[in-house]
């Protein structure tokens, strides 16, 4: 009797059946287990144990490309796009304090400054000597202050949904969706309010990003995985419009700034104004697109991805 492991127990398989199968399915399984390994790693970092995902790439790889996810989300935000980088690139998720699989910080420490130094001690503690960064939202405004620093070693930027200017009808919708309830009797129901939310993205991809998102709570109900002090509206330090801008105009790296078509946070004048501020900038907006760009059209963002780093891998 051979037994198969099936999310967290063994089940008996009492025979197999040989069976022929298309050239296209023989194709799909031949990529599937050509894909690049990935592993998970802990990493203790400024006093806390924070996790990280990490596809090897090839056995040379053409560059580091570090991947930094939004508010309430988590290192597997980037599951798709990374499987596809991977091809050409060594590709590190960070799980951001108070995210995912990675410690809750001090209510006080979650601010952008706390995440750059954050970010500053996993490039050296994995010993990055060159590498690239792409950050969502609470991960772009990271980007942009560690990129606005401009660190040794840091060759493009991609800046997702980020600015120095919010619009306030979008931050207003953001608070809304945060204060949702966020507990639940089953990942369906979960699933089924996010879908209510948001429609928008391939339902698989959608039902995935929830998934990894939740975690059992004392009682047995499943909730969002990160601090719910993110969740309450506590004040958290930020860069000041000007000194936003100020970082924007310091990034001497190529860099794509991405915004989606129908987003309610990035005004597209501000999206043309940071482009216009950096030296070696590209604006793309992904068509059909809100906040959410990797979620909600994740063949499109990657594509404009993959194309901005092919272009620039010999810069």
């Amino acid at each position: 009797m051979v037994l198969m492991y099936l999310s967290g127990f063994f089940a008996p398989i009492q025979s197999i059946a040989p069976r022929r199968r298309d050239r296209k399915s023989c194709q799909r399984f031949k990529e599937m287990h050509e894909m690049p390994a990935v592993t998970e790693q802990i990493i203790f970092l400024n006093g806390l144990r924070l996790r990280f995902r990490d596809w090897p790439g090839p056995a040379t790889p053409k560059d580091t490309i570090v991947l930094l996810h939004g508010l309430s989300g988590h290192a597997h935000t980037w599951d798709a796009l990374a499987r596809k980088l991977a091809a050409n690139y060594r590709v590190l998720a960070l799980d951001q304090r108070g995210h995912g699989a990675s410690d809750w910080a001090p209510p006080k420490r979650y601010g952008t400054d706390d995440m750059v130094a954050d970010l500053t001690a996993f490039i050296t503690a994995l010993g990055l000597e060159a590498f690239s960064l792409l950050g969502l939202s609470m991960g772009g405004r990271v980007t942009i202050q560690y990129a606005g620093t401009q660190p040794h070693g840091l060759r493009r930027a991609v800046i997702v949904e980020a600015a120095p200017e919010i619009e306030a009808a979008g931050m207003q919708s953001l608070r809304q969706n945060l204060a949702r309830n966020d507990t639940f009797a089953s990942i369906e129901e979960a699933f089924a309010q996010a879908r209510a939310a948001n429609a928008t993205p391939p339902e698989a991809h959608h039902l995935e990003r929830v998934r990894h998102g939740l975690m059992l709570n004392a009682d047995g109900y499943w909730t969002y995985r990160y601090d719910p002090v993110l969740r309450s509206g506590a004040p958290r330090k930020f860069q000041s419009p000007e000194e936003s801008w100020a970082s924007v105009a310091r990034i001497n790296v190529p860099t794509l700034v991405v915004r989606g078509a129908n987003s309610d946070l990035i005004a597209r004048t501000t999206a043309e104004r940071m482009c216009a501020t950096m030296r070696q900038a590209e604006f793309v907006e992904v068509a059909g697109a809100g906040h959410s760009v990797p979620l909600d059209k994740p063949t499109e963002f990657a594509a404009a991805v993959t194309s901005f780093f092919t272009r620039t891998d010999s810069v």
